[in-house]
């Protein structure tokens, strides 16, 4: 009976077998899995650069969507811009703002106030000398002189 014992008694696992151990020996394989995850690698392997290729040219076409969208939008102006130079006041309001044109008959002013704002308190600044002034200098000699002057100037360094 001492024997029969023995056999009944569950038998206690080595301290290298584990649990993950135990279940990769538990696994078992037929040849209908073996097939199956071959073909299931194979389908990886062989879709792989196509689904890399679609998601490469997804994105190509979604900036280039957003590049046609841009480019739409910069027509719409050009188009709105291209009105507005049909319309004869446009053009006589551009050409009296750009290049100080006037019709004729008409008296143009040009005012250039390059003097800042008088702070109040402070002394005002001095007004213009209402006398005439000449100078005394010799323009063909000034302007000869800095004609040399440029002209034989050192090329500067890039």
């Amino acid at each position: 009976m001492a024997r029969k014992r023995e056999k009944e008694r569950p038998v206690a696992l080595a301290s290298t077998d584990t649990l993950a151990g135990n279940w990769l020996r538990g696994l078992r394989l037929s040849g209908f899995s073996l097939v199956m995850m071959g073909l299931l690698i194979m389908a990886v392997i062989v879709l792989a650069p196509g689904i890399r290729t679609y998601a490469e040219q997804r994105q190509q076409i979604d900036r280039l969507t957003a590049a046609v969208t841009q480019q739409q939008g910069d027509v719409e102006q050009l188009k709105s811009e291209r009105e507005r130079w049909n319309d004869r006041t446009y053009v006589t309001t551009q050409a009296r703002d750009r290049l100080s044109y006037v019709l004729p008959g008409d008296v143009s002013f040009l005012v250039i106030n390059d003097l800042a704002l008088p702070v109040p308190g402070e002394a005002a600044v001095p007004v213009a000398s209402p006398t005439i002034q000449t100078t005394n200098v010799d323009w063909l000699s000034s302007m000869f002189a800095s004609v040399m002057t440029a002209g034989l100037a050192p090329e500067a360094s890039k």
